[in-house]
């Protein structure tokens, strides 16, 4: 029988996405807020220069895609 342990903290990943179409301080702004609402606790850094977003967050890699491409930006492995 397996009993979770309320002590231990889940894995925190830094997760790094490519992500295009991000012109301007509000896409920035769009993106920042749709990954704090998968994760209120999530770090984000945006480079929209460079199309990256880095993430540390212990949402797995897909929720923090799929509420990015939700805000309608294209997200591809980095």
């Amino acid at each position: 029988m397996l009993f979770s342990n309320p002590t231990l903290k889940a894995t925190t990943m830094n997760q790094t996405f490519t992500v295009t179409g991000m012109t301007c301080g509000h896409c920035e702004k769009a993106v920042t807020r749709a990954l704090l609402q998968a994760d209120p606790l999530a770090q984000v850094q945006i480079d929209r220069s460079q199309n990256w977003v880095q993430v540390v967050s212990e949402q797995p890699r897909e929720t923090l895609a799929q509420a990015i491409a939700e805000e309608g930006y294209a997200v591809a492995a980095a």
